[in-house]
């Protein structure tokens, strides 16, 4: 069921529609089994989530959060100056996971992006940003490369927006087994790419040399595989990603 809601759905809907459902979800199934640790809160099971290949138990009912979004928050809050210190932050294509907690937060000055989202302050396409040059201290672009067609060109735009000494997290899927990145133009049918690239709307699939993709555009890259911070009962417990490297990308001052 899940997955044809998402095959079939447009994104900004599907948006719209879980900030209604969200609720309901998360009362229906509290429990003390798994604990969301964006919002604190536990539950006796988290939802199945998957466009092609569904995971079973990923799915947060309170947050909406997956895997990577809940590595992604423990790393911020543990690793980062991103809830205690005043920095200008800007987030593509902003999840629910997040949008609302950070808005929030009086120490950011946040603004978010997406040339689609229904909750985007600035729409505006990734590859011909609307920014100065310099100007955020931390930019959060996860699962959006994948989408762009020119993701080169994105990846300059981000590191021109970035200030010197600032930190932007590029997560985006990719195969620990595969060597080089994936992509044919050709393939435009969305059925066809579902198959090949693992999502409709995705138009490539990212290999292990997205990494030094990502240092070729003049990004420090730093590969962290966070999960190893945690025992194996806490990823149990919080259901993350195991080996999922988090690309922290750093601007250098010069």
């Amino acid at each position: 069921m899940f997955k044809k809601i998402l095959n079939i759905i447009p994104r900004p809907l599907l948006i719209r529609l879980s900030i209604i459902g969200q609720p309901i979800l998360a009362f229906f199934l509290k429990g003390n089994k798994y604990t969301d640790p964006i919002d604190g809160k536990s539950y006796r099971k988290f939802l199945p989530y998957g466009y092609e290949v569904v995971r079973k138990n990923v799915l947060s009912p309170g947050t909406l959060s997956l895997e990577r979004h809940r590595l992604f928050w423990l790393y911020l809050k543990n690793e980062t100056g991103f809830f205690t210190e005043n920095i200008k932050v800007l987030h593509f294509a902003p999840e629910q996971a997040f949008y609302r907690k950070f808005r929030k937060m009086k120490n950011l000055d946040y603004t978010t992006t997406d040339l689609n989202s229904p909750i985007a302050d600035v729409k505006a396409d990734i590859c011909n940003l609307p920014f100065n040059d310099n100007q955020f201290d931390f930019i959060i672009c996860n699962h959006v490369l994948e989408h762009i067609p020119d993701d080169t060109k994105a990846m300059q735009e981000i590191f021109r927006v970035l200030a010197p000494g600032g930190t932007a997290i590029l997560q985006v899927p990719y195969k620990a087994k595969l060597k080089e990145t994936f992509e044919d133009n050709t393939i435009t049918d969305p059925k066809e790419r579902a198959k090949i690239f693992g999502q409709y709307d995705h138009v490539r699939v990212y290999g292990m040399d997205y990494f030094t993709k990502l240092e070729s555009i003049g990004f420090k890259v730093e590969a962290v595989d966070y999960t190893k911070s945690f025992s194996s009962e806490e990823v149990e417990k919080y259901r993350l990603p195991v080996g999922e490297l988090i690309p922290v990308c750093k601007k250098l001052v010069h």
